[in-house]
Order: C-alpha cells, then sequence, then structure tokens
C-alpha cells in the first residue's frame, strides 16, 4: 500500500526500526486475547514476534552503531502516523468497559 502524503526523509536504519516496530504491533494485535479467535494464529504471531523483535533490536543497534544516538521523535512519529500505526494500536486495546469485577462483601 502506497501512503498517500510522502514519508519524511529517514535513514534506512531508521526505516528498519520503524518497519520491525510496526510489525511487532501487528503481531501483538494477532496475540491479543481480546480480539483473537484461534490458539494456533497466537502460536505463529509468538514465533515471529520474538524474530521481529531481535530485528528491531538490530536495527536500533545499527542506528547506535552508526552514531545516530537521538530518536528524532517528529519525522518518526509523522511516519508511523502515515503508515497506519495508529490502526495497529487499536488493535492492541481492550474492548469498551466490561462489568465491573466482584470484589466480594467488605
Amino acid at each position: 500500500m502506497q501512503p498517500d502524503r510522502p514519508l519524511p526523509a529517514l535513514t534506512r536504519a531508521e526505516q528498519d526500526f520503524l518497519d520491525h516496530y510496526l510489525r511487532i504491533l501487528e503481531l501483538l494485535g494477532r496475540i491479543n486475547p481480546a480480539s483473537a479467535e484461534y490458539t494456533y494464529a497466537g502460536v505463529t504471531a509468538a514465533q515471529a514476534l520474538a524474530t521481529e523483535a531481535a530485528k528491531l533490536r538490530d536495527a536500533l543497534t545499527l542506528m547506535y552503531d552508526r552514531a545516530e544516538k537521538e530518536i528524532h521523535r517528529e519525522p518518526l512519529v509523522r511516519a508511523l502516523r502515515i503508515l497506519g500505526a495508529e490502526d495497529r494500536l487499536r488493535r492492541l486495546a481492550l474492548p469498551g468497559p466490561g462489568p465491573e469485577p466482584d470484589r466480594g462483601s467488605a
């Protein structure tokens, strides 16, 4: 899917950082007990999550090794919004408020 707005200029390491971060959000959404339907989908998502976490670590390590010591929030947040991070984050949320838990008699 091609974004409607152009992405801000990012280093290749920043692009990898965002790609793996978004993939992790997507995988966590598939594992979310509030929306998951099948255990097998959760198992495969959890397996992929470990791989993506390592790739995210590697992207951040590369940024650090290249002297990219700071996270430049504004362009990264702009890119995350363009790439649909907010939709992925919604999949992590619990549904609306449920009944209050029974706390027993006082």
